[in-house]
């Protein structure tokens, strides 16, 4: 059965004692309560998107003028990924910027870079942008575990960040990787100007996917002067821990991560979404172009709430 925008609104507006706790039942059920995945993340070429989104340092069309990098090479990648394994990273995730990669040999590059580090026994994630179904087939067969694509927000303030593309072009290219058998990797990013009711639309409409995402991503705004969206209001605290208690109960087989922002949050804010259910999160000290938690931060807190980390599904 569908879940509906007013069920869920139902949920999230329950006492927040109430909400954490159901959200905590539903996660031990499904989960090791005092386990988590880590992932790394690099991003392998950045800036000169053509696409408008608004919250990106990597939009041409921003005033941010981040600048055009070409690729990294192979070897940077690949000892990048290595620094992340060391500190407890299961997973490696790669980004690209553009509304897409073509056929060639950057693509070719990108496929050399998931089979090492599939190589050092780690998960493989990518985000390039819209791909073809051809492109998808060649990613599985270079052993890519998850394809990160994501739906950003609700369908009615979509249109209000990115007029370059559509919701519908991203839910099309969430349908056809995951017809190749990759997971997918899709959540969005809150504190934009949207309201509490875009956030649950958009966890609706992720967990009403055929396949919900295998990992959904909760993204604080991190506001970069430039960007259209510098001066919005943040989110609340205790509004983005309901967020999270909300995707562990609509979606309750699925990795809930803090991705983006988390930095912002005090360690008592992230132990309270962990009890609600996010069991994944980002070590990296750069997320792509913003700050994450720095090296030693996560050690300390783990230790303090007995935390162990998760070990990669195919090792």
């Amino acid at each position: 059965m569908k879940n509906t925008f007013e069920k869920a609104k139902k949920i999230f507006d329950y006492p927040f004692f109430k909400l954490i706790r159901i959200a905590h039942n539903v996660h031990v059920k499904n989960f090791d309560e005092q386990r988590v995945q880590i992932s790394g993340i690099l991003s392998v070429k950045m800036g000169g998107c053509s696409e408008d989104c608004a919250y990106c340092a990597q939009s041409i069309r921003n005033g941010s003028k981040f600048p055009k990098q070409p690729m990294l090479n192979l070897e940077t990648v690949v000892a990048t990924a290595k620094e992340a394994k060391k500190r407890g990273a299961s997973r490696f995730c790669m980004s690209t910027s553009g509304r897409q990669l073509s056929p060639g040999a950057e693509f070719d590059e990108i496929c050399k870079m998931i089979r090492e580090v599939k190589s050092l026994g780690m998960e493989t994630c990518v985000t390039l942008g819209m791909i073809s179904e051809e492109q998808a087939i060649k990613l599985r067969q270079s052993g890519l575990d998850y394809y990160n694509h994501n739906v950003d927000t609700s369908p009615d303030f979509y249109g209000k960040i990115v007029s370059t593309h559509t919701i519908d072009d991203r839910i099309k290219t969430i349908t056809v990787v995951q017809s190749t058998g990759i997971n997918i990797c899709s959540g969005g990013i809150v504190g934009m100007g949207e309201t509490n009711g875009d956030r649950i639309k958009m966890l609706v409409l992720l967990a009403n996917l055929k396949v919900p995402p295998r990992c959904i991503p909760i993204n604080k705004l991190v506001k970069i002067p430039g960007t259209r969206v510098d001066d919005s209001h943040p989110i609340d605290d205790f509004d983005f821990v309901r967020l999270i208690a909300l995707a562990r109960i609509l979606m309750p087989r699925s990795y809930v991560k803090i991705a983006a922002g988390r930095n912002t949050f005090s360690e008592g804010i992230q132990a309270l979404c962990m009890f609600a259910g996010a069991n994944a999160l980002f070590s990296s000290e750069k997320l792509l172009t913003v700050d994450n938690v720095k090296v030693g931060t996560d050690k300390s807190l783990f230790a303090r709430l007995d935390i162990q980390l998760e070990q990669p599904s195919n090792v």
